[in-house]
């Protein structure tokens, strides 16, 4: 038996590229490896994660298989992504030598890109030189630029970032290791050795393992609603569309065989069993499958994060990490029982009817412009009638867009999978209160907290203005009961997000979007929303520009594709030597939230350019449909027309929007973000 420690090792960053025995060891990429495809988020998130886990003593992230082809010559079976944005980290990092080294096979153009790093020729691989450039972002925006953040975070990732690196065996036949991960499809998932774990503690008890293992399967597959991978009156009522059973005792047994109540059947009774029609109560309507806005490992962490607080009296949520990487760690902090067992399937359960029931869900395709993708509906099905949506504020269309907007206000600031903090404050409170009333009222006070008592206190933001790890727990989170109410403190935005700062979070630009649209929805409604009552007069110069209509306001969403910082005036038509120096143009006054295609498009246009750009016909009016971002497109227009009309208005091109305009927009902003 050849000795473990050859083939399989934790190691390190450091040990991966640097640690080279005397020679150099070349990570060879085969050419049926894809292209370098990770994203902005993908390594955004990467970077964040390291940089929360910095109090840690160590994190792992994830597997490398290799193969030894010659000497120091080792293929890349599995985690050619993970090891390449490694390696792309380590040079957007600054370090210029790497002692050992990673090149694509078959791939020149790929294999030069790597190697010229962090120069770049014209002929490149984009996928490779995209990644470089979102990790400087990244770095820039999560570590911060003060040499010391820097070098600490680089000290951490090189040697406590670990990663398991499995040497596949000389004497193994490859094309039969393929052969063998290609039949199993993905390797055991960590979310399947909890199943493990979970399941081992009922074994004697056939009745109750068969009844986690229809809740586990039935909550695995995120995409569809419970009802209908469980369609049992028992569970949710004659209509479907309630939670009637109030323990794990109380749901219902299978009423089927023991062996196939488990799912198992051998292969003698599968080949002689005979066939039958499917009952079509078990059957659901794929046509109402949805994109799930967490993945099923995450949602275990929230529904284990629950659990915990409900049935312990000293858990501390402040040391729960919700991030599927440390999933088998957070399931071994816990004393499994049968009893624990048995509460946590029934809270997974009720979590899942809370999260397809009560929370938004993202229709499958991308956001277009006049159809708002977030739906908010319950399952409903009335005798042997076909199963619908409905909404979950029936008849009451203002609170229904409210949740909608407040629920994808959260969920496009906070889209990663495992930084959904927003979603797990939810799901408790619908454990201790499902009224819709109080619901639309939580979540309101949510938002407000997030805004004043996170994003407007220095103490729990770091040089980049982002929250510290464990910042909103700390903030809402008091032992098991949950705190929304706002503390009795004077916050100054100004102080923190200051003129000549170009560090403002996503959060804030959402949230004024949020503010905008709600002071429509209030102050707009009926006959008040006429073009010429005076309500809507005053909506307008509240807004500090001209009626441009309300089709804006009216089709308003939250789009997931609008994540960049937009300098309204230029960088590029900044600096001492400009009309507007570098200082005043990075301010709130002059930032908004648009598509990263709008921007990269658009960036060093003329402020009334943009303005006619951005509002044509032709462009992706979803990249831009910010409100912040149109009202400071109309009050451009509202320059340009008057210096037409008005002669002893004088304003040179390109001037249509200036400094004032910038200090005025922040204050009528500020108005109305801050409650004044």
């Amino acid at each position: 038996m050849k000795d473990l420690k050859t083939i399989l090792e934790e190691c390190s960053i450091n040990d991966i590229y640097f640690s080279n025995r005397g020679t150099s060891i070349l990570y060879k990429i085969p050419i049926y490896q894809r292209n370098y495809a990770w994203e902005r988020e993908e390594i955004r998130a990467l970077i964040n994660d390291v940089y929360d886990s910095m109090t840690k003593s160590v994190y792992y992230i994830g597997t490398l298989v290799t193969y030894k082809r010659d000497e120091n010559i080792y293929e890349v079976i599995d985690g050619q992504q993970r090891l390449t944005t490694i390696y792309i980290i380590l040079k957007a990092l600054g370090i210029e030598t790497i002692g050992n080294h990673l090149t694509y096979s078959a791939r020149k153009i790929s294999a030069t890109t790597i190697e010229k790093m962090p120069k770049f020729s014209e002929e490149k691989d984009q996928g490779i030189v995209d990644g470089f450039n979102y990790a400087k972002e990244a770095l820039k925006d999560i570590v911060g630029e003060k040499k010391a953040d820097m070098e600490a975070f680089q000290d951490f990732f090189l040697n406590k970032v670990h990663i398991i690196h499995y040497r596949v065996p000389k004497d193994v036949d490859l094309n039969h290791y393929f052969e063998v991960m290609n039949s199993r499809g993905e390797q055991l998932e960590k979310h399947e050795i909890i199943k493990a774990k979970l399941s081992n503690q009922l074994t004697g008890d056939d009745d109750a393992m068969q009844k986690f293992s229809r809740i586990w399967e039935a909550c695995s597959d995120m995409g569809f609603y419970i009802q209908q991978k469980l369609p049992d009156i028992n569970v949710f009522g004659k209509t479907m569309e309630d939670f009637v059973i109030e323990s794990f005792d109380e749901f219902p047994s299978s009423n089927v065989g023991s062996s196939s109540s488990l799912g198992m059947k051998t292969i003698s009774e599968l080949l002689y069993s005979p066939i039958r029609m499917i009952d079509k109560y078990g059957e659901f309507d794929n046509n109402d499958h949805f994109q799930p806005i967490i993945d099923f490992p995450n949602f275990l962490l929230i529904v284990l994060k629950i659990t915990r607080s409900w049935n312990e009296d000293d858990f501390d949520p402040l040391n729960f990490t919700l991030d599927d990487k440390e999933l088998i760690k957070e399931f071994e902090k816990v004393n499994l029982t049968p009893e624990f067992v048995k509460d946590f399937a029934y809270n997974l359960l009720l979590a899942k009817y809370f999260l397809d029931n009560y929370v938004i869900h993202h229709a499958n395709g991308e956001d277009r412009v006049l159809e708002n993708p977030w739906k908010l509906q319950y399952y409903y099905k009335k005798g042997n009638k076909t199963a619908y949506l409905k909404d979950l504020y029936e008849d009451r269309k203002a609170q229904q867009n409210e949740v909608i907007q407040l629920l994808s206000m959260f969920e496009v600031a906070f889209t990663p999978k495992q930084r959904k903090n927003y979603l797990f404050y939810c799901l408790y409170h619908l454990f201790e209160d499902c009224d819709l009333d109080n619901y639309v009222e939580f979540l309101r006070k949510l938002a407000d907290k997030y805004f004043f008592d996170v994003y407007l206190d220095a103490s729990k933001l770091n040089d980049m203005n982002q929250p510290k790890p464990n910042s909103f727990d700390g903030t809402i989170l008091n032992g098991s009961e949950l705190n929304v109410e706002l503390e009795d403190v004077e916050r100054d935005f100004d102080s923190i997000y200051s003129i000549g700062s170009c560090n403002i979070p996503l959060y804030v630009f959402n949230y004024t979007d949020y503010k905008i649209w709600k002071k429509y929805a209030e102050e707009l409604r009926g006959n008040k929303a006429k073009k010429d009552s005076r309500n809507r007069i005053d909506f307008f110069k509240a807004l500090g520009c001209s009626d441009f209509e309300l089709d804006v306001f009216n089709n308003f969403y939250f789009s997931r594709t609008r994540k960049s910082l937009e300098h309204y005036y230029p960088q590029a038509k900044a600096g001492d030597d400009m009309p507007i120096s570098t200082q005043d143009i990075n301010c709130f006054g002059n930032f908004a939230m648009i598509g990263s295609d709008a921007n990269s498009s658009g960036s060093n246009w003329n402020p009334i350019d943009k303005k006619n750009r951005y509002l044509d016909t032709k462009s992706n009016p979803v990249s831009v449909a910010s409100l912040k971002f149109r009202i400071m497109l109309q009050i451009c227009q509202d320059n340009y027309d008057a210096g037409i009309k008005n002669k002893n208005i004088k304003r040179l091109f390109g001037l249509e929007w200036n400094v004032e305009d910038m200090v005025q927009h922040q204050e009528k902003m500020l108005e109305i973000i801050m409650n004044y």
